[in-house]
């Protein structure tokens, strides 16, 4: 009997009654991940994970993560273990230290068996924007069809049934947007919830944590793992790190959600607009108190190039030490201005050259009122507009995505142009720091979509507890899309 396609307890539960070992699991998902078909990885860790399962500590079996085979996105750093952010620039680097993630989550128990493909430093969102070219949807046994990114292959590999857990990274809504195209939970926590020690940056401000998992519980169970101070990031929080799990049932009668108004307009889906709906009136049932509110359509218009200029401002910043002398690839040159160029000619795709001129364009003197002081500004706007709405309700609740998991022959690499607001709007959540969770609602010619749900900062507890509501209502929970036989 195999045991990945399960969610975290029930895997946990066999292992404490001794019908399967931690071993097996590893083994069991090795040879999952090396049959698949999605182009998820781009490392497996098989002889480390089996050396890790050999030696575990059992004193810590009691751990929902005790024995679990896991993924990690690629731009977590995994000391002796290669990490490449899926970029040539990178390809070969193996650094010398692991991520604060990585360290919490095998101090628990937790096998990591590969590190997963990803869009290239973390940007794009395609999913096809890695290296290793496209990473496919397991919904879609055609491979027509995108999983989204840039963790692309956390979601595929949690998709495929190869790992109840997925750790991923989320800038925009890296997680939470595969999330919804892959009928998986993911969930950003707050800024600052969860250390980003080790994690490559990409946007400091607006780079979260993330994580893939199969229903809300897990959910909430591996936030109690990873959530909490840690004295090697200054930016994280302080605040004490609750059970995330212990109010999850607690009755949601007398809970707000606001629903905006705008956003729900922007989609055309009528079959994804008929299962928000009638979820919404299942949440009526259960007391949850909703309201379609408005938010200035012209601002929710703004987050899509406001995020493009902050977001690659910082990116030019932080991946300045990306040019071909401290690590990774270097290219020859008679001086380090030569060394730079090549380097980064060679080693950075199109899409990744284009962000940086975008960023460095945007802090040149001369432009930097104009464009990245004036993108702050906007985004103070955006994110005071939604908080306005938080502080009279509970929670904010939408269709995560516009459409199912879009073709991969479509172009999603237009920057500023014609888009939906329903495309992107899932960002102003990173613009705030504030939690956030999509979480399965349907299916549409078998592919997913999913609702997102967004809270007040640290008030995970309260978006878990609305979030276990509507998963209770629609009964999706532990989806896995089996690979070809």
């Amino acid at each position: 009997m195999g045991y990945m396609h399960l969610g975290l307890l029930d895997i946990h539960e066999a292992l404490i009654k001794n019908k399967v070992t931690p071993l097996e699991l590893v083994l069991e998902a090795i040879e999952l991940a090396k049959k698949g078909t999605n182009n998820c990885f781009e490392y497996i860790c098989e002889k480390e994970a089996i050396e890790k399962a050999k030696k575990l500590d059992d004193s810590k079996k009691d751990n929902i993560l005790y024995g679990i085979p896991i993924v990690v996105k690629d731009n977590y750093s995994t000391k002796d273990i290669p990490t490449t952010a899926s970029s040539n620039i990178l390809k070969d680097y193996v650094p010398i230290f692991s991520s604060e993630v990585v360290n919490r989550l095998e101090e628990a128990g937790a096998i990591i068996i590969g590190k997963t493909t990803m869009d290239e430093l973390g940007m794009g969102g395609s999913g096809s924007a890695g290296h290793l070219g496209t990473t496919y949807n397991p919904w879609d046994k055609t491979k027509t069809h995108r999983i989204g990114g840039s963790s692309c292959g956390s979601a595929s590999a949690i998709a495929s049934g190869i790992v109840p857990l997925a750790i991923g990274s989320d800038t925009g809504d890296s997680v939470r947007k595969p999330a919804s195209y892959g009928a998986s939970v993911g969930l950003k926590p707050t800024w600052g919830r969860i250390s980003r020690f080790g994690l490559f940056p990409f946007a400091a401000s607006l780079d979260h944590v993330g994580y893939f998992t199969r229903s809300v519980y897990d959910s909430a169970a591996i936030l109690n793992v990873l959530a909490g101070r840690d004295e090697k990031d200054y930016s994280s929080s302080f605040k004490p790190v609750e059970d995330y799990t212990k109010k999850l049932n607690e009755p949601v009668a007398g809970k707000r959600i606001a629903v905006i108004k705008e956003i729900v307009d922007a989609i055309n889906d009528q079959d994804i607009l008929a299962t928000f709906k009638n979820n919404l009136e299942q949440l009526r049932q259960r007391g949850v108190v909703i309201d379609f509110v408005s938010i200035d359509y012209k601002l929710l218009k703004a987050i899509y190039p406001t995020y493009i200029i902050v977001s690659s401002a910082e990116a030019t910043s932080n991946n300045a030490n990306l040019d071909g002398v401290k690590f990774g690839l270097r290219e020859p040159g008679k001086t380090y201005e030569e060394i730079l160029k090549n380097t980064r000619t060679k080693g950075f795709s199109k899409l990744i050259k284009r962000r940086f001129i975008i960023g460095g364009y945007s802090l040149l003197k001369e432009n930097r009122e104009e464009l990245f002081v004036r993108a702050q500004k906007c985004r103070r706007l955006i994110v005071d507009a939604f908080n306005s709405v938080l502080d009279k309700f509970d929670a904010i609740y939408c269709p995560a995505t516009p459409t199912v998991a879009p073709l991969i022959s479509s172009n999603l690499e237009a920057f500023i142009g014609d888009y939906s607001i329903a495309d992107d709007y899932m960002a102003f959540a990173n613009m705030g720091g504030l939690p956030s969770i999509t979480l399965p609602l349907g299916f549409k010619d078998g592919l997913p979509f999913g609702g997102n749900l967004t809270a007040k900062a640290f008030d995970e507890s309260n978006l878990f507890n609305l979030a276990q509501a509507i998963e209770d209502s629609t009964g999706l929970k532990d989806l896995v899309a089996k690979e070809d036989e």
